[in-house]
């Protein structure tokens, strides 16, 4: 039997698409995740990856919460940047090939274009700074590997802004969501996929192996107060939560952690250098609701 991809990570969104992609087309694999295998043990990487003896290691474990992060830094970094410092040292001793995903949170405000990989990053949060600080750590334990920043991560698994707004709107009437934070909504099955197509190419070590940075996210640029109609309304021709949106400015929205308003990754170097390149929105939305709602009714569309 051939070596096992390594998934770090186990019940968020993206390591569950993961183990769903890599079911899918028959690889084997090793998910680590607490209680088993936890990121902030200094020792636990080395060790894991001595047993497992993968041909891959993605990471994708993170102190996700951004505004918890605020009020638990400590933590927040040795998830996102003390840990993935370890593994990629650990995977560098190894010589196995390492994807490590970060986000689009590393970015500021500087510019109102979309950001490229060469962009020098600015976090305005603890999370955002957390996760630069283990970009850093994994490239400076690992020049080989691959760090991926992704943007607004959705799908039918875990908790994401989808799954958040037809929650709200389950209890609430009126939604009060920003209309000037801007981003890329990436289906988080399709951005697995990406991955693991990512990794392959590293696995065989080839000319031209993915490696350094790279920003992987959908094609359909929106904002929040967008997004958010967008969700509700294909909700509602399923039966579903309905709501209205009031958008609101981001200063007049207050919360623990500031994010940045620009969101935008620009995703033309996947695109060029390794033909990836992520659908739109709308249909990624439908397929999602499909599966947390149900199809679409046949009278949905006359009620309001």
């Amino acid at each position: 039997m051939s070596a096992p991809v390594l998934v770090i990570g186990r019940s968020g969104q993206l390591a569950t698409d993961l183990r769903v992609a890599l079911s899918d087309a028959g690889r084997p694999f090793v998910q680590a995740g607490r209680p088993d295998f936890d990121l902030t043990d200094p020792d636990a990487p080395a060790r894991l990856v001595d047993r497992v003896a993968p041909s891959l290691i993605v990471n994708a474990a993170a102190y996700t919460n951004v505004d918890g992060a605020e009020s638990e830094p400590d933590l927040a970094r040795a998830l996102n940047a003390a840990g993935p410092g370890r593994l990629a040292a650990a995977a560098a001793r190894a010589r196995v090939p390492l994807i490590h995903v970060s986000t689009d949170q590393v970015f500021g405000e500087s510019h109102d274009r979309p950001h490229g990989e060469d962009d020098p990053p600015e976090p305005l949060c603890v999370y955002g700074r957390t996760k630069l600080e283990g970009e850093n750590a994994v490239r400076e334990a690992d020049p080989a590997a691959l760090v991926v920043r992704v943007s607004w991560v959705f799908g039918p698994s875990g908790q994401n802004f989808v799954a958040k707004v037809l929650s709200w709107a389950a209890a609430r009437a009126h939604l009060t969501i920003v209309c000037d934070q801007r981003g890329k909504p990436t289906y988080s099955p399709a951005l697995a996929q990406a991955l693991l197509t990512l990794g392959a190419r590293m696995e065989a070590q080839g000319p031209g192996a993915p490696a350094g940075l790279l920003h992987l996210a959908g094609e359909t640029i929106v904002t929040r107060d967008v997004q958010a109609r967008a969700v509700l309304e294909a909700s509602r021709v399923r039966g579903g939560p309905f709501a209205q949106v009031d958008p609101i400015a981001t200063a007049d929205f207050p919360t623990p952690a500031r994010r940045t308003l620009n969101a935008v990754l620009d995703t033309g170097r996947a695109a060029r250098l390794h033909g990836i390149a992520l659908g739109p929105f709308g249909p990624d939305l439908e397929t999602t609701l499909d599966r947390l709602i149900g199809p679409p009714k046949a009278d949905a569309g006359q009620k309001a």
